[in-house]
């Protein structure tokens, strides 16, 4: 790199040129390809066979949370959180916090797995903490927009 060129960057850095820098614009076309339909597979998962027969009262999800021990109230609770979260991973100025929440929520299902389950089937919320893990780096600069709307709001 020659010395001129040296000064321009210094120059265009000091002078809040933006020419180049692509840190906050997001991912690139074949990524957001990629982690948006990551993210449709994940939200009709965890809307469908997670959500929904907790949020019917299924007699297996009954009794899965009667073993918790915390009784009906937590099976919906559940159901609900894991719906609000599959309908805003769909929701693109949304889809990094729900994602983040998620990644949440997996923790819990895995001290749950570990603690009242013996562990198995422990691996399942490991690997869907990971994938929330992909989608909330991968939209982390949809999470900074939000924050920003939040903050001007208030």
């Amino acid at each position: 790199m020659s010395e001129a060129t040296t000064i321009r960057a210094r120059t265009a850095s000091a002078s809040g040129s933006t020419a180049g820098v692509t840190a906050q614009a997001g991912p690139s076309r074949r990524t957001d390809i990629a982690v948006r339909t990551l993210q449709i597979v994940l939200a009709l998962f965890l809307a469908i066979p997670s959500a929904g027969p907790k949020l019917i009262g299924h007699s297996v999800a009954a009794e899965s949370f009667d073993t918790i021990g915390f009784g009906d109230w937590f099976m919906y609770l559940t159901g609900a959180l894991e719906l609000a979260g599959a309908v805003a991973l769909v929701i693109p100025i949304l889809s990094g916090v729900s994602a983040i929440a998620l990644i949440g929520l997996m923790i819990g299902a895995f001290i749950t797995q570990m603690t009242v389950f013996d562990g198995e089937n422990a691996l399942t919320p490991v690997i869907f903490l990971v994938l929330f893990a992909v989608v909330a780096r991968v939209r982390w600069h949809k999470t900074v927009e939000l924050v920003a709307l939040v903050r001007r709001r208030f």
